[in-house]
């Protein structure tokens, strides 16, 4: 697999419970070794498409895909995006670290889901949100993102959306909302109104992180007020999706917040 240099992504925790750490260059202390995934299929609401790729539904209609990279000294570092169904297509939320992974989440979305993916949204400029972008390319599949995401991934030869937005967009099913700088100065996080399904990406920490990972991207002084812009405009979320580590509720909002204090 080829990766982009190590500051350029974030990195996670076990698929389960241990803490998560968003890193550009992350103490190894801040970054846990995950459970090897299953080389099985788990049932019709799990499938495992590769050592390194796994999809499991997280909602009706919205799918939570996993993917998984080897990085020395830390073992195998994990990731969240979604899948979410949306008519007779579905719509990609991250596209995992790289083309291989990304092309595997489209097959399966066509032949599996029966729902070939029609738009994708990356979350920001990391390789763990847009490393996957190049398989969408050959398919002429539209990636939606910040301006701003656009900017930086120009500027550091990094593929990045072709479809930008200033601060809030929708794409069919989906809101996408800039809450302001937090983990990057350039995150969204997406709204699923139909399930309740709040995917905050890397700017919400999931529920077992003692801490808030690398901050070398981050504003960490914009952060807390751009949760709350983010709580005021979503109070109906009922799944609130970080970008690494287990899914929660809204609570996850209120640790990420607690960290930051």
């Amino acid at each position: 697999m080829t990766l982009f240099p190590l500051r350029w992504f974030c990195a996670g925790a076990l698929l389960i419970t241990l803490s998560t750490a968003c890193t550009r260059s992350t103490p190894a202390a801040t970054v846990e070794r995950n459970i090897p995934v299953k080389a099985q299929s788990q049932g019709p609401d799990e499938y495992v498409l590769a050592d390194d790729v796994s999809v499991r539904k997280l909602a009706p209609g919205v799918w939570l895909h996993i993917t998984v990279v080897t990085l020395e000294p830390f073992g195998r570092v994990s990731t969240n995006g979604l899948i979410i169904e949306d008519g007779e297509t579905s719509l990609l939320v991250d596209t995992g670290w790289d083309a291989r992974q990304g092309a595997l989440l489209l097959d399966w979305a066509r032949d599996t889901l029966r729902r070939p993916v029609r738009a994708a949204v990356v979350t920001h400029f990391h390789e763990d949100r847009l490393g996957g972008v190049p398989a969408l390319a050959p398919h002429g599949i539209p990636v939606h993102g910040l301006e701003e995401t656009a900017r930086i991934a120009t500027s550091l030869g990094l593929p990045g959306p072709t479809e930008t937005f200033a601060k809030t967009s929708t794409v069919d099913s989906l809101e996408l909302f800039f809450p302001g700088a937090g983990h990057a100065k350039d995150n969204i996080v997406v709204w699923h109104r139909d399930s309740g399904v709040l995917f905050g990406g890397c700017f919400v920490k999931d529920g077992a992180s003692t801490n808030l990972g690398n901050v070398a991207d981050a504003d960490v002084a914009a952060w807390p007020a751009s949760l709350s812009r983010t709580r005021q405009r979503f109070p109906e979320a009922r799944v609130v999706v970080p970008g690494h580590g287990q899914p929660g509720g809204p609570e996850l909002l209120g640790h990420t917040e607690a960290l930051l204090r």
